[in-house]
Formats: C-alpha cells, sequence, structure tokens
C-alpha cells in the first residue's frame, strides 16, 4: 500500500534537481572555513536575515542549543512557552549542555504574554538563577503552525531591552511564517540576536539548520559546534542542498498552507473529530480525537488501516503535516480516510 504520509514535513526527499546540485556542489574542509559552497549558503542567510554571520549545522536542535549556550552561562534561566521545541523536544539539553533551567509559561496558541513574562524575569538576588534569555518559536509546532504576531515579537523585544536580555527565535518554519504573513524573514529577525532556521523540513533538504546573528556570537556558536561534535567537513553536498530548496521549494509553501487548510476544514466537519481552524495557519492541523471515544493513538492506528499515516501528538491529539510530496489528490485521499474512520467511531 502506498501511504499518504502526514506525519511530518521531514519527510520531504530530494528531488532529482536537488541531487544534482548536490553532486557537483564545489566542496572544501568548512571546519576550516574553507568550503565555497557553505560560505554562499552563509552569505544568502545572513542576507536574508539581515544578521553579520551565520553557521551551517546539522539539525534544529543543535542551532537551538548552540544559540542557547553562547548566551548563557550555567545556572541561568531560559524563558519560554510551555510548548516550546526547546523545552519538549530536545532531550532537556538546555539542562545537560548548558547548565541551564527552563522557565516555561503558559501561552495562547504559542504567544506569550509580556506581562507575564515581565513577572516571571528573577530579580538580581543571589538566591535565584538570572534570568538571560527569552526564547520563541515561529511557527509554533506544538501549537499547531500558528504564527507568532509581529506586533507580539515587538513587545517582547521591547521588554528583553529594558531587563537587558538575549532574544532567541526557534524559526525551524519561518520559511512558512513569512509565505503565511507576506513578512519577510529579516523583518521577523530584526528583532532577536539570534535565529535558527531549518532546511530539511518542508524546504525538502535532507540534512541541515543554520544559526545567525552578530559576529561576535556566530564566533562563540563556533565553538560550541565544535564542542558538540558538529564541525563537519566537506558539507558543501549538503549546503547546496540547502541552497536549492530555498530557491525552488519557498515560494510554493503557500500550496501547503492551502491544503493543511481543506483537509482541516473536512475533517473538522466529521464526527468524532474537532479542529481549531484559528490554529491552521501554515501547515500544521491539529485534531482532537477526544469525542471520539477513542485515544489518539487508536485513531492513528485506524488511519494507518487506510493507508493515511499521522502521528499521535497527546494522548487525544493527533498531528498532520502537509509538505512538498502531498498534492490535491493525496489530500482528497485522506479525507476519505478520515471519513471511513469517522464512520467507524
Amino acid at each position: 500500500m502506498e501511504f499518504v504520509d502526514l506525519r511530518s514535513d521531514t519527510l520531504t526527499r530530494p528531488d532529482e534537481g536537488m541531487r544534482q546540485a548536490m553532486a557537483t556542489a564545489e566542496v572544501g574542509d568548512d571546519v576550516y572555513g574553507e568550503d565555497p559552497t557553505v560560505n554562499l549558503l552563509q552569505g544568502k542567510i545572513t542576507e536574508l536575515t539581515g544578521k553579520k554571520a551565520a553557521l551551517f549545522v546539522a539539525s534544529g536542535t543543535m542551532a537551538n542549543q548552540i544559540s542557547i549556550n553562547a548566551h548563557t552561562q550555567p545556572g541561568d534561566e531560559v524563558i519560554c512557552e510551555e510548548r516550546a521545541h526547546i523545552f519538549n523536544y530536545e532531550s532537556g539539553s538546555p539542562a545537560m549542555l548548558s547548565g541551564v533551567q527552563i522557565r516555561p509559561l503558559p501561552g495562547k496558541y504559542g504567544v506569550l504574554n509580556v506581562e507575564e513574562v515581565e513577572e516571571a524575569i528573577r530579580l538580581p538576588d543571589h538566591h535565584f538563577p538570572q534570568t538571560r534569555l527569552i526564547a520563541l518559536e515561529n511557527t509554533h509546532n506544538r501549537w499547531g503552525g500558528t504564527i507568532y504576531p509581529i506586533e507580539e515579537i515587538k513587545k517582547m523585544h521591547k521588554l528583553a531591552k529594558k531587563y537587558k536580555l538575549k532574544m532567541h527565535l526557534d524559526g525551524a518554519r519561518l520559511w512558512n511564517a513569512s509565505i503565511a504573513t507576506g513578512i519577510p524573514i529579516r523583518e521577523y529577525a530584526k528583532h532577536f540576536d539570534s535565529v535558527s532556521l531549518c532546511f530539511s523540513k518542508g524546504l525538502g533538504a535532507p540534512v541541515g539548520s543554520i544559526v545567525a546573528g552578530s559576529e561576535e556570537f556566530i564566533d562563540r556558536a563556533h565553538r560550541y559546534r565544535k564542542a558538540y561534535g558538529g564541525g563537519m567537513r566537506q558539507a558543501g553536498i549538503l549546503a547546496a542542498a540547502a541552497l536549492y530548496a530555498i530557491e525552488n521549494n519557498w515560494q510554493r509553501m503557500a500550496e501547503d498552507h492551502r491544503r493543511a487548510r481543506v483537509l482541516g476544514e473536512a475533517i473538522n466537519n466529521l464526527h468524532g473529530f474537532v479542529v481549531n481552524l484559528q490554529t491552521v495557519q501554515t501547515n500544521i492541523i491539529i485534531v482532537d480525537t477526544s469525542l471520539s471515544g477513542k485515544t489518539a493513538p487508536e485513531i492513528a492506528q485506524m488511519l494507518a488501516e487506510q493507508g493515511v499515516k499521522v502521528i499521535a501528538f497527546a494522548p487525544t491529539r493527533l498531528r498532520a503535516v502537509t509538505h512538498l510530496h502531498i498534492d490535491d489528490a493525496a489530500i482528497d485521499r485522506a479525507i476519505e480516510a478520515f471519513k471511513k474512520v469517522s464512520q467507524k467511531l
């Protein structure tokens, strides 16, 4: 059976054009800073973000954790939203690698209340960990691909300046936010001291993320990349895939967003399922199964039997993600599978 695989946009595979770009990439030793294709990619990202420097890394987790490490000292505290990727999906790395603790705060659709963040900032007292960094996520994975409004980002930036705190943006899917809103990546990035971007999700590259910031910040980040074992040698093969992805697969994300909306609306009309359509802003759909009488893993298994793969995100929540390999016919098949499962509830 050929599956419609909606588990993640990380499932994307290089097409023939990307493979050709990888095969013909000019390479050197990136640890020495001598890989021309990596340097070209890093230069491209500095242009897109408006930052002074950038560093190619192996993964989004590495980009985020290097950034936390470069902004903090052991014993510091990092404020983030309670469903944030850096808190839930990065193996406890802030504590393990940077010696910092996370202060998770509740948000609505992934957006933190600025007044509540201000209340959470620690006083300068030796009894307390010291607040050093505010980390935001855009788009927000666990909230369903929601977009962090630029006006709220500006408010948080103003607060951070007031208390001399650093700001990091987990922008793994910032590509999606930019396409959905028309706001350039540079406009988002200028409010942060560092920003990470992922190439291996909706863009369709096989490997890689990048972090951008000031020259001083990237110099520190470079050291931590090495310490994490992340120094890559002839990495231009991977950087070529990222460059191809930006050129060929970025603007088409609007189609992923349109298809996610179609799928979300269809599922929301079925017995046993609820989709909060306010959260379907980009390419992720969260399906509440609590009215079905079955758990999310049980529903996921029933859908798999119908040829559709989704992921159980919580005991009563499923996640479906549209991406490069999901066309209109695949969406039709997914809707039909959900209908058949709904009829069995």
